[in-house]
């Protein structure tokens, strides 16, 4: 059996990392975002937009790559949907920023200069391709948006969103979402937080062992007021907000501008 020596790709610095992404952003050049047309890859035309990909482009690479067989089998499975993902990524993106430019006074330009933007933009896009979930990915496009505006917190917030984007569930972003501003059944004078959580997340009848502990997992992160979802309440004790002014914050952060 003929045996390969996968030699694995040196991993690039933070600062290297950062540098790259200055000076793509002082430019706009051309990207290798590619389209399949029979056997053939054919690039895109270059567009203001490309600016944003090659920023993304930048912390994505940041990932570390595998080296040995574990880089065969990898090639072989993942890397395909993985590159895929990355371009939907980048388009993602430079899209919105692209939009965001034409209808405010936003200079995608001028973020070279934004060591914040630029750490956001990197961590994020890592996070971005580790998830397939639309909802996640909109609230890290989001985040970037926000940021890019100067409508986000200071950077440790910052971080600590991000985080929550990555770790917590598109049920746990839901269940926030419904209790920042609940909808008590009609004609309930009494009842407990599962009723109210079961009418507005009507998906979720009959399963109050998974979105139990989901509410556990956010009051345990300092998300919402209360642990305890089986406490009889009065109607408007059972319209009142849920969470927390850290999982305010939040929402606001990965929410879109209205």
């Amino acid at each position: 059996m003929i045996q390969v020596a996968f030699k694995p790709k040196p991993n690039k610095s933070k600062h290297a990392d950062a540098a790259e992404l200055r000076r793509c952003l002082g430019r706009y050049g051309a990207i290798e975002s590619t389209s399949m047309t029979d056997d053939h890859l054919e690039p895109p035309e270059s567009s203001r937009g490309d600016t944003v990909h090659t920023l993304v482009r930048a912390g994505i690479s940041a990932i570390p790559v595998l080296g040995g067989p574990a880089a065969e089998l990898f090639n072989h499975v993942i890397q395909p949907p993985l590159e895929k993902r990355k371009v939907e990524w980048m388009n993602s993106v430079a899209e919105r920023l692209t939009q965001l430019e034409q209808e405010s006074d936003l200079d995608i330009d001028s973020l070279k200069d934004n060591d914040e933007f630029i750490s956001a933009v990197m961590y994020a896009s890592t996070l971005a391709i580790r998830t397939h979930n639309e909802s996640k990915l909109n609230a890290l496009r989001n985040a970037i948006s926000n940021i890019a505006q100067g409508r986000a917190p200071d950077e440790t917030l910052q971080q600590i969103y991000l985080n929550l984007v990555d770790s917590l569930t598109e049920l746990h972003l839901r269940i926030l979402k419904a209790f920042q501003d609940p909808t008590v059944p009609p004609g309930m004078n009494m009842g407990g937080l599962s009723d109210v959580l079961e009418y507005n997340l009507p998906d979720m009848r009959g399963q109050k062992g998974i979105y139990q502990q989901m509410w556990k997992d956010l009051f345990a992160r300092g998300l919402l007021a209360g642990d305890n979802m089986n406490f009889t309440m009065s109607g408007n004790g059972l319209g009142q907000k849920q969470t927390t002014p850290l999982a305010d914050g939040f929402l606001q952060f990965i929410s879109g501008q209205e």
